[in-house]
């Protein structure tokens, strides 16, 4: 159960720097008071507890987390969100998912479709690229913090699928329904994890080359800095070495 994590070096490094943005807090809190209006209650919304615990990873404060759930469930004035997700194709080929929480889906939908457009992609229907994809707990953990041999039997036995391995990280997969389950076994274990969330997965990926590669990061990134974007996914695999150069080049 070893393999390339998905230029995990890459990620690690624009988390540090999407963490510095003004807009990170704001987009945790958006989520959290997504989350809040199916209910206020962690304990019975599983939505709630990981906008909760993402917004805790991002150092928001107590009272800001406190106040977006107030704004979900109507304690106190706020903009109702939905939640809408613009599906595509990227350079070469890439399929994008593309999850944004909006108050506002007349606006959101036309800025998406031109960010496709302005990065050599398409915008398309639902289901065009959907099909692709399926819903996995995705937990990250740093190489450096834990070793793989540990992780590998904990995290099975706490119902992980895979463990992705590499020198930077490792990436522990998981059925959905086993991921609060093996978040908590690894937290009382006392594993740090980098991340945990719940991703869209693609069964097969495109290999990129580095200037194939260029180009969709740099559409993803562009999805990325819209303020109503949560999450980008796409089925591109790039390559250590191809990872490597786009490392030094950011």
């Amino acid at each position: 159960m070893s393999g390339h994590s998905k230029w995990s070096s890459i990620k690690h490094k624009k988390a540090v720097i999407d963490a510095r943005r003004g807009r990170a807090w704001s987009k945790l809190a958006r989520a959290v008071t997504m989350a809040a209006q199916r209910g206020g209650n962690p304990q019975d919304n599983p939505s709630l507890r990981l906008a909760i615990d993402k917004a805790k990873a991002g150092n928001m404060p107590k009272d800001t987390i406190e106040k977006a759930i107030k704004k979900g469930t109507g304690e106190l004035q706020g903009e109702r969100f939905e939640e809408v997700v613009y599906e595509g194709y990227g350079p070469a080929g890439v399929a994008i998912m593309c999850k944004a929480v909006t108050d506002n889906r007349n606006r959101t939908t036309p800025e998406i479709k031109k960010v496709f457009e302005r990065h050599g992609g398409n915008m398309g229907a639902t289901n065009c690229v959907a099909f692709l994809f399926s819903q996995r707990g995705v937990i990250v953990v740093d190489a450096a913090k834990v070793g793989e041999d540990k992780l590998l039997e904990l995290a099975l036995e706490a119902g992980a699928d895979d463990v992705i391995t590499s020198d930077v990280a490792h990436e522990v997969l998981c059925n959905p329904q086993n991921f609060e389950r093996l978040k908590k076994a690894l937290e009382e274990a006392g594993i740090e994890m980098a991340s945990a969330d719940l991703s869209m997965c693609a069964a097969n990926e495109i290999t990129l080359d580095l200037e194939s590669a260029r180009k969709v990061m740099r559409l993803i990134d562009a999805f990325e800095d819209h303020d109503d974007v949560q999450a980008v996914y796409s089925n591109s695999h790039i390559p250590d070495e191809v990872g490597a150069q786009l490392a030094q080049e950011s």
